[in-house]
């Protein structure tokens, strides 16, 4: 697994899409392809109204990719140091054998570059100790961002306030 979890609070999710935007504007990326996405689930009933749940979804980056196995030319790859999957935009011949082996999707089609594109948590902006574009461009702060084994706090924390409050 990777060194970071991209952890979201779906109830502070108002569905505005800036975090699918802002990763779009930090990859370059046109029309098609959605490294990330906000997927609406429901309805659900909340205090007596039917309300839909929005889920943000992105790329696992997983301990044992399978989308880094299908690559044939190693385009798609791992790094060793945080665990972050990224392909490699200059090696991609365009094959979409990492599209077709992930169960997640997280790999998309960007037509106008006849290459594969995902999350890789804009690499580039941790290197340079930002957080990744769509946590920033949050405006509710449904997105929480850090290293793994920090994440179960935020988890714990928000339970405290919901069982003691009622707040989230």
């Amino acid at each position: 697994m990777s060194k970071y979890y991209l952890y979201q609070d779906e109830k502070r999710c108002i569905s505005c899409r800036s975090c699918e935007v802002q990763c779009k504007v930090n990859k370059g990326l046109g029309v098609g392809p959605k490294p990330n996405k906000v997927a609406a689930v429901g309805p659900v009933i909340r205090s007596g109204q039917a309300m839909a749940t929005y889920v943000f979804t992105a790329c696992h980056h997983c301990e044992d990719p399978y989308c880094v196995q299908a690559c044939p030319v190693g385009a798609v790859q791992k790094r060793p140091r945080d665990g972050i999957v990224f392909i490699d935009q200059e090696l991609c011949v365009g094959c979409r054998s990492c599209i077709m082996a992930c169960p997640w999707g997280a790999p998309q089609w960007d037509e106008e570059k006849g290459v594969a594109v995902k999350c890789d948590y804009c690499k580039d902006r941790i290197d340079a100790g930002l957080e990744p574009a769509c946590v920033t461009a949050c405006p509710t702060n449904s997105l929480l961002f850090g290293p793994a084994e920090r994440m179960p706090d935020v988890k714990r924390v928000r339970y405290i306030r919901k069982r003691f409050t009622g707040n989230v």
